[in-house]
């Protein structure tokens, strides 16, 4: 088993349920790979660096588990096709290393 992350970065037109339906699909797909679900933290809507798909901003969630490389190839491939993902990035998760919550956002005004 291997520590991951994954930064998930959702439509803005995703609504609250659909987007606990995509979270609870890669909680699904971790543990059916007897991988271990460690947590799923909701940064919330931010503002983005530059335009996607004609979009400013989107819903992030950091997702954290420990499961095989063969569990992330398929979550990669599920999100690839799952409407309403915009991006997503995984990453090994360094040991002893926490996820600490996204600062606030500044405001621009």
């Amino acid at each position: 088993m291997n520590p991951y992350e994954v930064m998930l970065m959702l439509d803005v037109e995703v609504g609250e349920t659909q987007q606990g339906e995509i979270v609870g699909r890669c909680k699904e797909i971790v543990e059916k790979s007897d991988g271990s679900w460690l947590e799923a933290k909701d940064w919330g809507r931010r503002k983005l660096a530059y335009e996607i798909d004609h979009k400013n901003e989107g819903y992030y969630h950091l997702l954290s588990f420990d499961s095989s490389s063969e569990a992330l190839d398929e979550l990669t491939r599920v999100m690839r096709i799952t409407e309403g993902v915009g991006r997503h990035m995984a990453v090994r998760r360094l040991e002893g290393s926490d996820a600490v919550a996204a600062p606030a956002p500044v405001s621009t005004e």
